[in-house]
């Protein structure tokens, strides 16, 4: 699969991001996205980033699948995709799910955690999971992401779309929390964040593959993991989901066995 060269692509968007085409809703003009300021990559170092974006209290989850294969996710009642100047590192990367393949590692992670139990439900915010949110963003963002509780509402818990919540559990007490939008189509991980004391359980990875399972048992055929960006080692992990498809500029996915 090409990448192609991101120091070739040139400052202006493609023609294909002034529109989003859905099969249910049809052409959608995107003339009213706003341009948002430029700040550091979180990604790459460096590097400034810039996001053009758009609000919304209530939005169909179904069109909200066609945004995502037009490079868009979801934050809280946001929406927005990358807009950097000569740089398209972040790819849209979803997993084929009737294909997926469960490598030694992956087994070994599912076995490890075999204790752990799951509830899946409606989200919701309370302060045992602000406790484990903030222990996660000391070990893992050094500061970078705010850690007040009505931040994390805003940030995962406000939701215009279909969103569910995956709580798991080691006896009583809560060790990963991961949040998710669905519809008929997909399941697409908003975020997932873990007690850091076991780390030595991936829970990343673990609640991943409970997601796909997830899509499994219901009948959805895609699983998306929000951008990746090659070269940067927080998201190396996704490319072990496979067989798994890369969003291309042109609105294509390309398979990556």
């Amino acid at each position: 699969m090409s990448q192609g060269n991101s120091d070739m692509i040139p400052d202006d968007k493609p023609n294909s991001w002034s529109h989003v085409v859905s099969p249910l809703f049809g052409r959608v003009p995107l003339d009213f996205l706003v341009e948002g300021d430029f700040h550091r990559c979180p990604y790459l170092p460096g590097r400034m980033a810039r996001e053009e974006m758009f609000r919304a209290l209530e939005f169909p989850p179904e069109l909200y699948h066609d945004f995502m294969d037009h490079g868009f996710r979801r934050s809280g009642y946001y929406f927005y995709r990358p807009i950097c100047p000569r740089c398209r590192e972040c790819r849209p990367i979803r997993v084929i799910v009737p294909g997926h393949r469960l490598t030694k590692s992956l087994r070994r992670i599912i076995n490890k955690n075999g204790d752990v139990t799951l509830r899946i439900g409606k989200p919701r915010v309370t302060s045992e999971k602000h406790r484990l949110y903030c222990r996660y963003l000391e070990a893992q963002h050094n500061g970078y992401q705010s850690s007040a509780f009505e931040d994390l509402r805003r940030f995962l818990y406000n939701s215009a779309v279909h969103t569910l919540e995956f709580e798991y559990r080691l006896l009583d007490r809560l060790i990963a929390v991961g949040i998710v939008d669905i519809c008929s189509r997909s399941l697409s991980t908003v975020y997932a964040y873990y007690d850091p004391e076991f780390s030595h359980r991936s829970l990343g990875t673990f609640s991943a593959l409970e997601e796909i399972r997830f899509c499994r048992e219901h009948g959805v055929p895609y699983y998306y993991l929000g951008y990746y960006v090659a070269g940067c080692k927080s998201m190396s992990y996704k490319s072990r989901f496979e067989p798994h498809e890369i969003l291309d500029l042109s609105t294509l996915w390309w398979t990556k066995d």
